[in-house]
């Protein structure tokens, strides 16, 4: 077996992922310390699931907590000032005033006030509740939401970490071209079926009109091997590819084209 044979056998991955047998790990120790190629393809597999990872990664909204806070002191205020506002107006209806000089006229007069703005406090309570039971209810509507994306999120999550597990996809990274050298993307290859299917890691968004395309080089010819669609990403295999020793990803017009468009070309990566 070759370099190129032992690199892409997935003894690679197999070490990263704690797969490999103690034999198997003991001797690709072995390999990459006096094989150059294989530790520097060994690097570069490290570091693409370490970005893997991080784009995969969700963070709950900062401010979420201090929501959650404010909507409890709110109620905590409310549960106590009404009994408050209770006893101030029963102390300004007797205040210096003695029972006997008290008329009936008064005494009704003081009360129909008191029960006024008992009536304000009652309808503002209740007018506040309502807003508040209106928020929580947009609130937990917006968290569904995101619990929603967060799942389909982490579905897709564990796809695409079944594919780099899985003993027969050939997994091929693809790193940017001098003008895009931070861009990466991934390619699965199917051993058996030889179907091929694409992660486009930190590919930029297409322009409008624009769409990503797929190639294969086999025996220095470029073939097609589909076209990018964010519902096709790591999921739906965009084309079954024979043979190959390179793949590369170009920018074309929408549909595609039948030649790629070379200054267009973001990334490549050899098999």
């Amino acid at each position: 077996m070759n370099t190129k044979e032992y690199i892409s056998s997935g003894i690679i991955e197999s070490y990263i992922l704690g797969l490999a047998s103690p034999e198997e790990a003991g001797i690709f120790e072995c390999v990459i310390k006096n094989n150059a190629e294989v530790n520097e393809a060994f690097i570069e597999a490290q570091q693409l699931l370490e970005d893997f990872a991080t784009a995969q990664a969700v963070e709950p909204p900062a401010e979420l907590k201090d929501k959650i806070w404010e909507k409890i002191k709110k109620e905590e205020v409310i549960t106590l000032s009404v009994p408050d506002k209770e006893l101030k107006i029963k102390a300004e209806v007797q205040k210096d005033k003695p029972v006997n000089e008290i008329t009936p006229f008064k005494k009704w007069k003081n009360i129909a006030v008191a029960a006024s703005v008992l009536l304000l406090v009652s309808i503002s309570s209740n007018l506040f509740w309502i807003t508040i039971q209106n928020e929580s209810t947009t609130e937990i509507d917006r968290l569904q939401t995101e619990v929603n994306v967060q799942t389909l999120a982490l579905q897709k999550a564990d796809q695409k970490w079944n594919m780099v597990t899985n003993p027969d996809m050939q997994t091929v990274a693809l790193n940017g071209v001098e003008k895009y050298a931070d861009v990466k993307a991934v390619v699965f290859w199917d051993k058996k079926t030889k179907q091929v299917y694409l992660h486009a890691g930190n590919l930029p968004t297409a322009p409008n009109g624009m769409q990503y395309q797929l190639w294969a080089i086999a025996d220095g010819k470029p073939i097609s091997a589909g076209l990018y669609t964010q519902e096709k990403d790591s999921e739906i295999p965009l084309a079954v590819i024979a043979n190959a020793q390179n793949f590369a990803i170009t920018l074309e017009k929408s549909g595609g084209s039948e030649q790629p468009t070379m200054e267009n070309m973001y990334v490549i990566g050899g098999v």
